[in-house]
């Protein structure tokens, strides 16, 4: 993921960035799946440090270079679609974008089913009520909400 690059050594991100592409190459065919690109691909513009600037310029040169060889892949995930600098979303780099956006009711509840499977869940547990009533709610909201579900159980159960 972006922040796994990220390193407070002057030149390790940009070379833990050159090794993930590497390693793509010398595994070819190969994805390169970058999470949160937007926490190492702000816009240049908008950012104040030198690190920034020189991790983009990085990751765009890395990027031009594997168009001759094509047989590595490279994707990247973002909830900040308007935070990476623009140069990625150009032909040839980042130039297909899939908005996923949120998950519907029964999106919502399969996330839930999911997250509680290994829960012991009440008999008044609705799972789909909760789904319904969960609009907005994206997969990491769903998590976060059976998790604290569970620790506030736990809690109850400790009082007693």
């Amino acid at each position: 993921s972006g922040p796994e690059i990220m390193s407070k050594l002057a030149g390790e991100s940009e070379s833990n960035l050159r090794k993930a592409f590497e390693e793509c190459e010398k595994n070819s065919p190969a994805i390169l799946f970058i999470d949160e690109i937007d926490a190492i691909a702000p816009k240049r513009e908008k950012t104040h440090g030198e690190v920034e600037r020189r991790i983009v310029s990085q990751l765009l040169t890395l990027m031009d270079g594997l168009k001759q060889r094509s047989h590595v892949v490279v994707m990247a995930a973002t909830n900040r679609p308007n935070s990476i600098d623009g140069a990625l979303r150009r032909f040839g780099r980042f130039d297909r974008e899939i908005d996923i956006g949120i998950p519907d009711a029964v999106g919502r509840l399969e996330v839930l089913r999911i997250k509680t499977k290994n829960m012991k869940l009440g008999d008044d547990v609705d799972l789909e009520q909760v789904a319904n009533e969960c609009h907005g709610y994206v997969g990491a909201d769903l998590a976060s909400l059976c998790s604290e579900a569970a620790l506030q159980q736990i809690r109850e159960k400790m009082e007693l």
